[in-house]
């Protein structure tokens, strides 16, 4: 049994070192015939180099330019955030948060079909901001009529129109005292003498407490209705 077992393994590898050579000499006619070699027309693909030189700024144009492109990569950052709390889509969506609660829905309508609709409410009611801002702002800084800090300046005032109009009751103007007592700064004497750095945090404590206060008078009727 061994040797008819060996004879067979044998015969299995004669066949296999001859049949190459069989193969090759009894190729079908009239069939493409292969190569091995490159096209001598085809060049290797060429992949340009990337270099990053890091190297100390030599004068004062270039130490500005570079804390002014941090500045600029800084405000990418924050963009959805400053998109967030400068706007009205705080107030939105709080209020819809508070009538899902009181509606008593756990997964109906997910969050992110609220956050969708207060975006979309939120575009709404900031378009005619947007649109200001891009006239005054982005279209004559991408035409190189004004520098980025006038494109700045421009930009920042729409924005701060927008939030004091939404700050004329008496508990924004509070939250403007609060906050310039705090900075040890003087009362304003109007809209001007506010800086921005006190605008903005007196315009989230607004928006929050109207939300909640609108959010809470839409959850009362549910409340008494389930009781």
């Amino acid at each position: 049994m061994k040797n008819n077992f060996k004879k067979i393994f044998l015969f299995c590898f004669i066949l296999f070192l001859f049949s190459p050579i069989y193969s090759q000499s009894n190729f079908p006619q009239g069939s493409a015939q292969g190569t091995t070699q490159m096209n001598q027309n085809v060049r290797n693909p060429v992949v340009p180099n990337v270099s990053i030189e890091i190297t100390e700024p030599q004068t004062g144009t270039e130490v500005a330019f570079s804390v002014r492109l941090l500045l600029i990569l800084t405000i990418l950052t924050l963009a959805p955030s400053i998109l967030i709390l400068l706007t009205c889509f705080l107030r939105f969506s709080i209020v819809l948060d508070f009538i899902k609660k009181a509606l008593n829905l756990q997964q109906v309508p997910p969050t992110a079909v609220l956050n969708g609709i207060a975006f979309f409410m939120t575009l709404f009611a900031m378009w005619p901001t947007f649109t200001k801002i891009y006239d005054n702002a982005y279209k004559p800084l991408a035409d190189g009529n004004i520098s980025i800090e006038r494109a700045f300046s421009e930009a920042e005032n729409p924005m701060r129109d927008f939030m004091f109009s939404q700050m004329s009751s008496s508990s924004g103007k509070k939250y403007i005292s609060m906050f310039m007592g705090v900075a040890k700064l003087e009362q304003p004497k109007n809209t001007s003498d506010v800086p921005t750095y006190i605008l903005i945090p007196a315009y989230i404590l607004n928006e929050l407490t109207i939300a909640f206060k609108i959010g809470i008078i839409l959850y009362i009727p549910f409340l008494i209705i389930d009781m």
